[in-house]
């Protein structure tokens, strides 16, 4: 055994962690060096022991939790920027991909026939619910006031 070895065991040895048995307990015996340094070690353990444990400041767990859930919160919100970019991207590329295809393929004159077909839909779907409109919106506004309502009276006002 080299005193490297023997050195990496001692802080375990001399705080009780580990028993100096083997090829480390004969290493000790043979070894003045690394026997000193055991000794030191565990001088600077007994020490160490013997020094009041300080108190923590007040609200240390609190802050100390604060902190790392906004570090957390940070990290998680990097991560998640780059996320939505690159969905972002792989969505543009399938776009860009499905656009090149029709071009390509000249289904694109089949598009634009269906993009004016949905178009005309469209347009004589709002004709005929446009009479109607004034009643969707107080329907809607009525909705919004009744939940607004609710909210407010359900609300928790502790002070």
């Amino acid at each position: 055994m080299f005193c490297d070895e023997a050195l990496d065991s001692l802080e375990a040895i001399a705080g009780g962690e580990l028993t100096a048995d083997g090829r480390i307990a004969a290493h000790l015996a043979s070894c003045a060096n690394c026997a000193a340094a055991l000794e030191s070690a565990r001088a600077l353990e007994t020490m160490l022991r013997g020094r009041p444990v300080p108190a923590a400041p007040a609200q240390f767990t609190i802050r100390t939790l604060g902190r790392v859930r906004r570090a957390r919160w940070r990290s998680e919100q990097f991560l998640d920027a780059g996320f939505n970019v690159a969905i972002g991207v792989v969505v543009l590329a399938v776009i860009g991909g499905i656009w090149m295809l029709l071009n390509r393929s000249g289904l694109a004159a089949v598009s634009n026939d269906a993009v004016d077909l949905f178009g005309n839909g469209l347009v004589t779907f709002a004709r005929r619910i446009a009479p109607s409109l004034p009643l969707y919106a107080g329907a809607a506004g009525l909705l919004a006031t009744a939940l607004g309502i609710w909210w407010w009276a359900e609300r928790d006002v502790t002070l």
